[in-house]
């Protein structure tokens, strides 16, 4: 046994021993010069395509065989000159050992260090890559004879520049490290490999059914994988090229966070909330630079819908058109960064908007779902459009349900510089007032149902810019319904029997009415309340005056009356002040109208002539009455008349 093994390991040593010594007098005996020709014709063979050499070249044979030619380019046998599509800084021809003992030279496979490909296309659709295609097409021809294939090609270290005139398009992508299959006995032709794309590392494989048929432009299929951290991206279908590049397959596109992919794609994504988690599976069709996309699943944000979308490329700029349905549709995140108010909804916010993107992307979408959710509000059945063109944005509202009524109408904002100017119009029909007054105007004491018009315009460079300039109209009317936190018939029958007994407790409660209308107009961020009436079963009220919307505050004046009595006595008249913040203002009677209603103080204010005694008496009036102060519970009472004057609420005596 030991003397077998000994045997053994001497014979292995001696086939090593011939081995070695059999490749060194090959090394000895073989033209290197007919090996650099035969690496040349193979080279030539397989692509079609010359080899232009530059550089030096370096031929071995032991104890590894190739050829290395430094500084090559191809240039295309049509043309004959030179052409700088693809050049090399060393491309290495690896042979085949065994045919190399026979003296016959193949090459196993080929590697292609420091390639640069440059790929142009012009405005008319054609490349400069068009007759290195046509060679290779002619090359691999089935039916020719002697055709010469191997097994790999790979490329190290590669850089690909893309110039796409027609688009006015440029791409680099760097760091290329590709193996690619070339065909052989069979037609199919891939490649695996990895490449830096934009500061991003992308793994990325491709696999074309029927090489030669792609090549000629007729149909094959195609795999084509894209991943990396910003989205990953497949397709599987099938190619052609005939007139013009046509896709045909299934397209599936993934991403954590569409605003980082987006941001690599070179598109500045709106706002800084939402664009989060990203997926989509469609059927695509491409032709040309058009891809229509049926079939459409989408979700963004946990937010899923369904339709059709068309994404364009034409003269360098992008659009998307977009059809599509939903369930329910949370735009809350998109919206988180729009923040109208400062902290405690007291100021306007006076942060300047964010419109520095400079070639967005063209949209035009339509949404169609059953329910719209935004902050705490939400929306019923909804149907809008969007369009966004050259930064101008046009949303339209075909209807929406919102508070129990319908709307409909249009926002349209375009930019100049840093402003943006707004212009809206909008009509809620039939809505429940107290939601509806609560979140666009602010005011959060009114109940009932109603209409409301607006139709606004307004230019600035933040949200407080944009009060200060608002100009427009706005028309409520209601019915059925209350105005809460102040009871104006609890309060006129207690003022008109005791003039001077202060408000009361007026802050409680509520007014109900049958019939509120309230017209008014904004200029330069001021709102003139031209008309409102409130009309109710036992008081109306109305009101005039201007309210700032840029301090948020009132300045209003009004008449509260009693209904008239039965028996057709005319009722009582109150005038009162409305003053202060929108969310909280001060409502008290006018301190000289119930000054001349009280018998014992109306004598005194007449007979005060000097305009600065009868100020700070009516001020000492004002004080007593509780005018310009929240008055304080029904335990403030009328201050007793001065000796000989009749009792407040007793008719005056007779001279």
């Amino acid at each position: 046994m030991a003397q077998g093994i000994k045997r053994l390991g001497i014979s292995v040593a001696a086939l090593i021993a011939v081995a070695v010594i059999s490749a060194l007098t090959l090394s000895l005996l073989i033209d290197r010069g007919a090996m650099r020709q035969a690496v040349e014709s193979q080279l030539r063979a397989a692509t079609g395509l010359e080899l232009a050499i530059d550089g030096p070249i370096e031929v071995a044979i032991f104890p590894r065989s190739y050829v290395t030619f430094k500084a090559v380019r191809l240039k295309s046998s049509e043309d004959g000159g030179g052409d700088t599509a693809l050049s090399v800084d060393t491309l290495t021809a690896t042979l085949r050992l065994l045919p190399l003992l026979l003296r016959r030279f193949e090459i196993a496979d080929v590697v292609l260090f420091q390639p640069t490909i440059r790929v142009i296309r012009d405005a008319d659709g054609g490349s400069n890559w068009t007759p290195f295609i046509k060679s290779l097409t002619r090359t691999m021809k089935p039916g020719l004879d002697e055709q010469v294939s191997f097994s790999e090609i790979r490329l190290q270290d590669g850089v690909l520049n893309y110039q796409d005139d027609a688009n006015h398009t440029l791409e680099n992508i760097g760091d290329i490290d590709l193996s690619l299959a070339w065909p052989s006995i069979s037609r199919t032709f891939a490649a695996a490999g990895q490449f830096d794309w934009r500061g991003e590392r992308i793994d990325g494989s491709i696999s074309v059914g029927d090489f030669i048929q792609a090549l000629a432009g007729d149909r094959s299929s195609l795999k084509l994988r894209l991943a990396g951290a910003p989205m990953k991206i497949a397709f599987d279908g099938a190619i052609a090229n005939r007139s013009s590049l046509v896709l045909e397959g299934t397209l599936t596109a993934d991403s954590a966070s569409l605003r980082n992919a987006l941001r690599w794609a070179g598109q500045e994504p709106p706002g800084a909330g939402g664009f989060g988690r990203f997926a989509m599976k469609a059927r695509a069709n491409l032709v040309g630079p058009s891809i229509a996309l049926t079939n459409v699943n989408i979700e963004l944000d946990k937010n899923v819908a369904e339709g059709v979308m068309t994404y364009t490329i034409a003269s360098g700029h992008q659009g998307l058109q977009a059809t599509l349905a939903a369930g329910t549709i949370d735009v809350t995140p998109y919206l988180s960064t729009i923040k109208l108010l400062t902290t405690g909804a007291r100021d306007w916010n006076r942060q300047l908007f964010d419109l520095g993107a400079a070639n967005p992307l063209d949209l035009d979408v339509r949404l169609s779902a059953a329910k719209v959710v935004f902050g705490s509000s939400t929306l019923g059945r909804t149907a809008l459009s969007a369009n966004l063109r050259g930064g101008t944005l046009a949303l339209s509202v075909g209807e929406a349900q919102v508070y129990g009524g319908i709307v409909r109408g249009t926002l349209g904002v375009a930019r100049s510089q840093n402003i943006a100017n707004i212009k809206t119009q909008f009509q809620f029909n039939d809505v429940d007032l107290e939601a509806c007054a609560a979140d666009l105007l602010g005011v959060r004491n009114l109940s009932g149902r109603g209409n409301l018009s607006i139709a606004l315009e307004a230019s600035g460079s933040s949200p407080f810019g944009l009060a200060q300039s608002l100009d427009g109209s706005a028309l409520l009317t209601g019915h059925d319904g209350a105005i809460t936190g102040f009871n104006v018939e609890q309060l006129l029958k207690r003022l008109e029997r005791r003039p001077l007994s202060g408000g009361g407790n007026f802050r409680n409660g509520k007014t109900p009415f049958d019939t509120l209308n309230v017209a008014v107009r904004f200029s330069d961020g001021v709102a003139t309340a031209d008309d409102v009436r409130i009309d109710g079963p036992t008081a109306r009220v109305s009101m005039t005056g201007t309210a700032s919307v840029p301090t948020r505050e009132y300045n209003l004046k009004g008449v509260a009356s009693l209904a008239k009595a039965s028996g057709g006595a005319p009722g009582f008249d109150l005038p009162f002040i409305v003053e202060g913040p929108w969310d909280d203002p001060l409502i008290f009677p006018d301190p000289e109208s119930l000054i001349r209603r009280s018998p014992a103080s109306a004598p005194l204010l007449d007979a005060v002539k000097d305009r600065k005694t009868r100020d700070a008496v009516r001020s000492v009036l004002e004080r007593i009455t509780g005018g310009g102060r929240k008055a304080e519970p029904d335990a403030a009472v009328e201050t007793p008349a001065a000796p000989g004057a009749p009792e407040p609420d007793a008719a005056p005596k007779a001279n």
